[in-house]
């Protein structure tokens, strides 16, 4: 029997298009976005317990939030949280992590999750997962899980994959493409061979190593040299001056993307990454007019929002299509609903008037 594989979470991000909710100080994967009680991470963390053990997980997450994952997460132990000095991507984040299971358990496999994403039909997602597993034990493979799309997406990445009589098992990688324009995006969903990108990867610890030696080498060659200290006092240390040294690359473009050995398993199971406002407002319940309200508010002639504001306020509004207000603490925020290129913008400019507001 296959032992059970290790979790790997990737807690770091700051959540910049879920300003002003997400702050700095507690990013979007620490809160409550969806009204369950759990935060994201939370949620993400009672999922994987359906195919791995607690002792198992890491959570890996930058250094400023290591108190918060152990707030929220008290059932692991130190060392299951890794921090990072500082946030140089997911490639350098996925090979801290790999290096780290390869000290422990070189036979490993793992995989590995971001923090914040949203799964709805869990029991359908637990069986994708167990089959990515058993795909990933032939040595060498790459798994990573790819979403039937249902609408021309520009906010995803897209991979294309090769036809197989048998769209059970897993699907060779041709590209991946990040973010299409509307254009592009409606011929990949024509196509018929192209899937979202769920940024869900599955492979043998083995696996990995030998593809970060052949594509990644420099990365390979740095994290090397901390065999003798991952699991002692000096781990910290060693990881600060790795960080300095490696480039600020994703997994996707500094690795998948030039391996042959990529797979994609096909998922239906209610994914959406939760990136934005706009992605939230898809997900929550509306009113006639297509409204998320989460306030005391009273609407006139206005259809497609989303109002999250404190109850304790009336908030009225006349007018609006396609628009986001809210208020936390001590940001107002009113913006176009799928205005999220410009929140980079926001909390840039936000932050010269003080970073009380980031």
């Amino acid at each position: 029997m296959q032992e059970k594989p290790y979790i790997i979470i990737m807690a770091g991000g700051i959540g910049t298009r879920f300003w002003p909710h997400s702050r700095r100080k507690r990013p979007k994967q620490f809160l409550d976005i969806l009204g369950t009680g759990r935060s994201l991470l939370q949620m993400t963390y009672d999922r994987f317990l359906e195919v791995a053990d607690k002792d198992r997980f890491f959570v890996i997450t930058y250094k400023k939030y290591v108190n918060l994952v152990k707030e929220q997460l008290p059932e692991l132990e130190d060392h299951q949280i890794l921090s990072e000095p500082n946030r140089k991507n997911t490639a350098t984040c996925i090979a801290y992590a790999c290096y780290k299971v390869n000290s422990i358990d070189p036979g490993a496999s793992m995989i590995v999750t971001p923090a914040d994403h949203l799964i709805l039909q869990e029991g359908k997602f637990v069986k994708t997962i167990q089959k990515a597993l058993k795909e990933a034990t032939i040595e060498g493979r790459l798994i990573t899980v790819g979403i039937k799309p249902n609408r021309p997406e520009t906010g995803y990445g897209y991979i294309q994959y090769l036809e197989s009589k048998n769209s059970e098992e897993a699907l060779k990688v041709k590209t991946f493409t990040e973010k299409p324009n509307s254009k592009l995006a409606k011929t990949f969903i024509e196509s018929g061979d192209f899937v979202w990108n769920s940024g869900i990867f599955v492979w043998k610890c083995s696996s990995l190593l030998s593809s970060f030696q052949k594509h990644m080498p420099d990365v390979a060659e740095i994290f090397d040299e901390g065999k003798e200290f991952f699991g002692k006092d000096a781990e910290l240390d060693f990881v600060s001056k790795a960080y300095l040294q490696v480039k600020n690359i994703s997994i996707d473009y500094g690795l998948m993307e030039k391996s042959s050995d990529v797979y994609v398993i096909l998922g239906d199971f209610g994914w959406s990454d939760l990136g934005s406002w706009y992605s939230l407002h898809e997900l929550r319940e509306k009113d006639e007019h297509n409204n998320v309200v989460e306030a005391n508010a009273m609407l006139y002639d206005t259809e497609n929002s989303f109002i999250k504001v404190d109850s304790e306020k009336l908030v009225v509004v006349e007018g609006l299509k396609n628009y986001l207000i809210n208020e936390t603490e001590n940001v107002l925020l009113i913006c176009p609903l799928d205005g999220e290129k410009k929140f980079r913008d926001f909390v840039s400019n936000a932050r010269k008037k003080g970073e009380d507001f980031i």
